[in-house]
């Protein structure tokens, strides 16, 4: 048989009728039906309802405004956001880990996707959280779907986990880059909820890739602008800080450079706590014996090496004793120490 006989067909269709299709999955519910046993189907159809889902959450009628979410965002999000929830689960099966996180990166895109996700609470067989039901301002109790990504990257085989974290990580930089009053509001309302299950589980991870690549994130989140209250707040914690002096002596040279551009952070700031001026006074001398061959060989690293010395003439610069700078305001300091490393 000729090789033209399994030729793709070409089938010509109209905008109305992509639209009607679009519709008619819906109104049989069949985006939940495939998030919910996605890991049941074949390898090819879990590819298939890769795309499926993809052409359909970017899903624009002609006469739709292109500065409004897709119309099945909207949907998901008001009615049917169990979609993104299953999605979610996805990551509990290693079959569906892999196509569920490619179809919730491009989701995670819109903000209303992101705050859907972050703020749902429901257990298995619940309902979950519509866009109109959000409480920003109510701390979370930590079992939400969200929550469950700690333990996705941390306890899951490589490749889940490795594709949970992208995900996470991902939704991380989408939201500081395009939602940022989504998360600076979101961190600063579950402050110790989410940092204290980042640095236990992911800072402090038996994987060298989930720990390298928390670390980075962890210095990118404190070191965004918008998040400056939160970087104070985290700064401001003793034990923060005993936690990043412990990851400039890990035996791998990138988890102690990413260690690094944390540990710059408690160090330039010039308000800094009587709990962390403590610890670095206490350290004073084994710290300025130590960052000057900190990490030496990257000679061609001039930023790095400017940061370092800016660093010792800090460390150098600090009272005998602490001293109490309790701060009566929260605003960004106007002089430039912060800066001067970020």
């Amino acid at each position: 048989m000729a090789d033209a006989d399994f030729a793709p067909i070409e089938i010509n269709t109209s905008p109305d009728q992509v639209h009607a299709l679009v519709q008619a999955t819906l109104q049989e519910d069949l985006l939940y039906d495939l998030s919910r046993i996605i890991h049941l189907l074949p390898f090819e159809a879990r590819k298939d309802t890769q795309t499926i889902f993809s052409h359909i959450l970017r899903f624009r009628p002609a006469s739709y405004a292109t500065d409004k979410d897709p119309p099945v965002i909207s949907y998901i999000v008001h009615n049917r956001p169990e979609i993104l929830v299953e999605l979610c689960r996805g990551y509990t099966q290693t079959q569906s880990a892999m196509p569920c996180g490619v179809i919730l990166r491009e989701a995670l895109k819109f903000d209303v996707v992101t705050a859907v996700i972050l703020y749902d609470q429901s257990h298995e067989g619940e309902p979950a959280v519509r866009l109109s039901e959000l409480k920003p301002n109510l701390p979370q109790n930590g079992d939400g779907v969200f929550w469950n990504f700690f333990e996705w990257i941390n306890k899951s085989n490589f490749e889940v986990s490795a594709d949970a974290f992208t995900t996470f990580r991902g939704s991380m930089q989408e939201i500081l880059t395009r939602h940022k009053s989504l998360v600076t509001a979101y961190l600063a309302t579950n402050f110790e909820l989410f940092f204290g299950r980042f640095n236990d589980i992911l800072i402090q991870s038996d994987s060298y890739v989930t720990k390298r690549q928390s670390i980075k994130l962890l210095g990118e989140i404190l070191l965004d602008r918008a998040n400056y209250n939160v970087m104070m707040a985290y700064v401001e914690s003793g034990d923060n800080l005993k936690l990043c002096m412990k990851l400039l002596r890990d035996d791998r040279k990138m988890v102690q450079y990413e260690g690094f551009h944390v540990f710059k952070v408690f160090v330039a700031n010039p308000n800094k706590s009587v709990a962390v001026q403590r610890i670095l006074i206490n350290n004073r001398d084994r710290l300025l014996r130590f960052l000057p061959k900190f990490l030496e060989d990257r000679t061609d690293d001039d930023q790095f090496t400017d940061e370092k010395s800016f660093l010792v003439r800090q460390i150098e610069l600090l009272p005998k004793e602490p001293v109490d700078r309790s701060r009566t305001s929260r605003e960004s300091p106007s002089g430039a120490n912060t800066a001067a490393v970020a």
